[in-house]
């Protein structure tokens, strides 16, 4: 019979559709699965109105493979093709007929249809050199389709007298770089069922060859073919929640993404609407190795009908979301979609909006009804709430602010900004906070003595981000956030600011002198009215960076050139500060030696180094000798 050609624009068309639509080669078993399982649920339909349709075999899908022809082929028992059929389907490239009986069903009789595109099964020419193709409909006499590619086809009828359809891919030769005889290996075509279509309503079988004894022989064994199904047929996420148990999410979770620990939260729910889809979320209750390294996959697995369309679907949530594991399945995503269209799929778009509000609301739920499994949660990942608050000039914070929860002065405990505002003394404008590399070093910082003694509470900042997360926010809820550790943190009473003036104007000339003797390093030395036991303490000035921001940038690559403006404060109603006043009056030299210690007493206290460790140590020595004399 004479060769057809396509009736598309055929070879280029072809190779686009094979080389841009689909970017990975072994999901052609996927497509040829997808259309099968396709035909039998359209014989499944009509069974149920005609009985000539009805099939004595149960419908289901069997996968052969002939390593000496080098062929794998896929049968279903199905509705099958007539010529004409094969002609509209299989000759025009992007024709669904699929799509077409769809649309031709009653919409309270809709059959759940998982191909709309039609370009599928032309993904079988990555791997298959040529295609032949035997089908049958009931009443109707059997055909076959035979392709090569790109230069057209043929259809003839056969005496074929079995209903349904099956695709012989005769596979390529093995290249340099692609070795397509791997697709004739039983093991490897069952992983790709397992991979990308374990969760096909019908039983996908094949027969495999395994090794047993032979009967009546201890010694002797003998290979046998014994008829396996690849697929569990059942996704755990489209069954019933009632059905459920926790030691089934929590296998499922370990299996699927790899964990040995159960995860912390589980989220299972579906929704129906503008974007229908289901969806099983998980919180790990551990940070994965990699997740703050480049080489950390971040996204959602995403299927169709229960076809597996994409791993790592990224674009499905948002970055700061990306600990979360997990799969969507919707039937509003084609199985041909390609990362570069989920990212301007205006569904998808809307799906990511709600598995974010999901998410969210789920998270808030813990954090009212579990707090201590909401605490081990942020332990893990609240970094990532705060990378959010940063990102993208703060656009998130109103999303996220809610969900932070920070250790405080409070019962020594984590609270929420919510909680801190409920809280706050009455007149008090500003949420205090102080930074530092523990809550045990924050405890001990000068600059919170008088804070705490006067009953304010102040959160504890114990991780780089934190400090910038704030800075981006600004304020909670019209309440500024203020750094102890700044100049202008002061909760003075008009009699102790006065009180400090005068300490500062009567004292002004060994003030003055003490920051000449510190030559820069400082940019002012003050009378402080924040301390209570210790006798000085750095603080930085209100219009530049913090000091625990200096000691981070300092770690970056020119972040050296990035100082805080420090302010040495002194404890007027500490004994070192007589001591100050008194070599004043005597000795001038040694008010230079004391100024030097304090200030690099002041940086240790900080968790700066020192400028010169033998320097310092012999000043010690030189006052413990003058101290004996």
């Amino acid at each position: 019979m004479a060769k057809k050609q396509f009736k598309t624009e055929s070879k280029k068309l072809l190779d686009l559709m094979i080389n841009s639509i689909y970017t990975n080669r072994e999901i052609f078993l996927r497509e040829l699965i997808s259309n099968a399982s396709d035909a039998l649920d359209k014989r499944h339909y009509m069974s149920l109105t005609d009985s000539s349709y009805n099939s004595s075999d149960p419908l289901h899908v069997f996968l052969e493979i002939n390593k000496e022809e080098r062929t794998l082929s896929i049968e279903d028992n199905g509705i099958g093709m007539d010529k004409e059929g094969l002609e509209t389907n299989l000759g025009t490239i992007a024709h669904s007929g699929s799509g077409d009986f769809k649309q031709q069903l009653e919409s309270g009789n809709e059959v759940d249809i998982i191909g709309q595109f039609g370009v599928g099964f032309y993904s079988a020419f990555m791997v298959a050199k040529k295609i032949i193709v035997d089908t049958k409909q009931v009443g109707k006499p059997g055909y076959r389709w035979i392709s090569e590619g790109q230069d057209g086809y043929q259809i003839e009828e056969t005496d074929r007298e079995k209903v349904g359809t099956k695709i012989t891919l005769y596979l390529r030769d093995d290249t340099e770089d692609v070795n397509y005889s791997e697709y004739l290996d039983s093991y490897k075509v069952e992983l790709l069922v397992k991979k990308y279509s374990d969760y096909i309503r019908y039983p996908i079988q094949m027969l495999v060859e395994k090794t047993q004894p032979k009967e009546g022989s201890e010694d002797e064994y003998e290979t046998v073919s014994e008829l396996k199904t690849l697929n569990s047929m059942v996704p755990l996420w489209r069954r019933n929640k009632k059905d459920i148990t926790e030691e089934d999410y929590n296998s499922f979770y370990k299996t699927k993404f790899y964990d040995w620990e159960n995860p912390l939260k589980t989220i299972h729910y579906s929704l129906e609407g503008n974007v229908s889809y289901k969806a099983l979320l998980y919180i790990p209750s551990r940070i994965p190795y990699n997740f703050y390294s480049k080489d950390y996959e971040a996204g959602l697995q995403l299927y169709s009908k229960g076809v597996f369309v994409m791993d790592h679907a990224k674009d499905l949530i948002p970055d700061y979301y990306s600990f979360v594991r997990g799969l969507i399945d919707t039937d509003d995503v084609s199985l041909n979609i390609s990362r570069e269209i989920l990212q301007q799929n205006t569904q998808l778009q809307t799906l990511r909006k709600s598995i974010t509000k999901k998410i969210k609301s789920a998270l808030v739920d813990m954090l009212i009804k579990e707090r201590d499994k909401y605490e081990e949660f942020f332990k893990n990942f609240g970094n990532s709430l705060k990378y959010g608050i940063y990102q993208d000039y703060g656009i998130n914070k109103d999303e996220l602010k809610d969900l932070l929860i920070f250790p405080s002065s409070h019962e020594d405990k984590y609270v929420t900004l919510k909680e801190y505002k409920e809280r706050m003394k009455e007149g008090q404008n500003e949420i205090f906070y102080c930074t530092g590399s523990s809550i045990e070093q924050i405890k001990r910082q000068p600059q919170i003595e008088k804070l705490l003694a006067k009953g304010y509470e102040v959160l504890y900042f114990i991780n780089e981000i934190d400090e910038f997360s704030v800075m981006m926010m600004r304020d909670y809820d019209g309440k500024q956030f203020k750094s102890a550790q700044k100049a202008d943190s002061s909760i003075e009473t008009e009699e102790e600011k006065q009180k400090k003036e005068n300490l500062q104007k009567d004292n002004q000339s060994l003030l003055n002198d003490m920051k000449e003797a510190l030559n820069g390093k400082v940019s002012d030395v003050r009378i402080s009215s924040r301390l209570e036991s210790n006798p000085v303490c750095l603080v930085a000035e209100d219009n530049g960076i913090s000091m625990e921001m200096e000691k981070y940038l300092s770690q970056l690559p020119e972040g050296d050139k990035a100082k805080a403006n420090k302010i040495l404060e002194i404890n007027p109603d500490h004994e070192i500060f007589k001591v100050l006043q008194n070599a004043y009056q005597k000795d001038e030299s040694a008010v230079k030696d004391y100024t030097n210690i304090l200030y690099q007493q002041a940086l240790l206290i900080e968790g700066f180094p020192v400028d010169d460790p033998v320097e310092l140590a012999n000043k010690i020595c030189d006052l413990i000798k003058k101290a004996s004399n």
